[in-house]
Formats: C-alpha cells, structure tokens, sequence
C-alpha cells in the first residue's frame, strides 16, 4: 500500500507537468499558426490590392472611352453618314468592353454590374437616336442628336458608373 501511495505522490505531479506542459504548447502552436495564418492574408492583400485598383482604373478608362463625347471625337469623320458612325460606335464599345472583360474578376459583382448597364445603356441611346434619324442623314447630325439626347439626361450613364467607381475605390483604400 506504501508503495502505491509513493507512486502516487510521484505519477499525480508528473501528469500535471505533463498536462501543463501539453496544454502550454498547444496554445503556443495554434498562436503560431494563427499569426502565419495572417501574414498570408497580410501578403495577398498586399499582392491583390494594386491589382485591383489597376483593375478599376482600366474600368474608368473604358467608361471614359465609350463616353459619347470621348467616341465621337475620336469616331466621327466628316465624310460619314449616320449608319456608319452607329456601326462605329458600336463596334467601338463591343471592342472595349470585350478589351477589360476579365476586370470583372477583381471588381465587386455590383461594380460589374454598373459597368455592365452603363454600356447597356449607351448602346441604347445610340440605337435608340439612331432610329429617329433619316436613312439619308450625316454623321454629324447622328453625333449632334445623341450630344442632344445625353445632356438632356441627368447624368450620361458612363459618368453615373464613373462616379460609383471611384466611391467603391474610396471604401477600399
């Protein structure tokens, strides 16, 4: 019995060193890998943030670029007529938008989606003037009716995108 009694008194205060010790390290393990688990997060924001900001300035610039006024300056030629600058146009936008498609992986899915309905919406306008004009009609009236038709608008679509753009990008900084 005396026996059992000094193995006791040895084996009780062992097995509270060793749960100690146990516990000591599991805690100092899972802090270990909580802080490596955050210097990852760390490093990928820092490698994913300047990606996605170059994601949305290409975004502004291809808004700004299917602006009307921006299109039809760089568009319009004297000699065209009212078909071909709404052909111009369009395939001027498809082109762009196709160019910055892959942007939508580092943008919000509303940003996208604004992106998406500012181009919806100018090629709207374009077709929808497009429509109203003779078959004979220049190219400058076809510009001189969309300018018209957009500054009767609140704000040009791409300009109302631009604009939530830039807000989203001051949220993220």
């Amino acid at each position: 019995m005396e026996n059992l009694a000094d193995i006791l008194k040895i084996s009780i205060p062992a097995l509270l060193v060793l749960l100690t010790a146990w516990l000591s390290l599991r805690y100092l393990m899972k802090n270990d890998q909580d802080k490596r688990r955050q210097e990852l997060v760390l490093q990928g924001t820092r490698i994913v943030t300047p990606i996605k900001l170059q994601a949305y300035e290409r975004i502004v610039l291809f808004l700004e670029r299917i602006s009307l006024e921006s299109m039809l300056v760089r568009i319009s030629s004297p000699g065209m007529s009212a078909s071909q600058l709404h052909s111009a146009l369009l395939t001027t936008i498809r082109s762009e938008f196709e160019h910055n498609l892959s942007q939508q992986i580092y943008m919000s899915p509303q940003a996208w989606e604004v992106v998406r309905n500012a181009r919806s919406n100018m090629i709207k306008i374009i077709n929808s003037e497009s429509e109203k004009m003779p078959e004979n009609a220049s190219g400058m009236d076809l510009g001189k009716r969309l300018l018209e038709s957009v500054m009767e608008l609140d704000k040009e679509p791409t300009r109302a995108a631009i604009d939530y753009i830039k807000g989203e990008v001051g949220r993220m900084i």
